[in-house]
């Protein structure tokens, strides 16, 4: 398990393949990278179900499910939450999207997503909301660090849009 934040000089950059990832998710599926190769694929991440940023996420990108299929496009999140709590969170906000547990967060380290953190003077480490769009070759075509929710999930579906099939 990632312990330390990812460095700089370590950080994936658009081009690079994208990690390779097998994990749990709600509803017992198995959310795969390999699985969706052939794909584009949006993963999106983000910091714990059920908190009012990450509720705002999650539903912005569900809304949009039929136009990111239009755009043959597959959006995942991704948090350190479990199994169990995906589910909950997935039923109670009649998500349809795939929610991925990544307990162990190596996958989020991998990303370079598990990072130091700090609010009111405390320092800890956690999910900073990204995502990334990786390519039918499984190339990450475009990074997105630091979210800001509002309108986050338009912009990715108008580059997925773009981005050829």
């Amino acid at each position: 398990m990632p312990k330390t934040a990812a460095k700089a000089e370590d950080m994936l950059k658009e081009g690079d393949p994208a990690p390779i990832f097998d994990l749990p998710g709600a509803g017992d599926e198995k959310v795969s990278l390999a699985a969706l190769k052939g794909k584009k694929v949006v993963l999106y991440f983000y910091p714990k179900d059920d908190t009012s940023g990450c509720t705002k996420e999650a539903i912005e990108f569900n809304g949009l499910c039929d136009k990111f299929a239009k755009a043959k496009t597959i959006v995942v999140g991704m948090s350190p939450d479990s199994v169990k709590s995906h589910d909950k969170f997935r039923t109670k906000y009649e998500l349809k999207l795939p929610l991925a547990s990544d307990e162990t967060k190596e996958t989020l380290g991998a990303y370079g997503v598990w990072v130091e953190k700090s609010m009111y003077g405390r320092k800890y480490m956690g999910v900073e909301r990204s995502t990334f769009l990786i390519d039918v070759d499984g190339k990450i075509a475009k990074i997105w660090r630091k979210v800001k929710v509002p309108g986050h999930a338009e912009e990715v579906l108008e580059a997925a849009k773009a981005l050829k099939a």
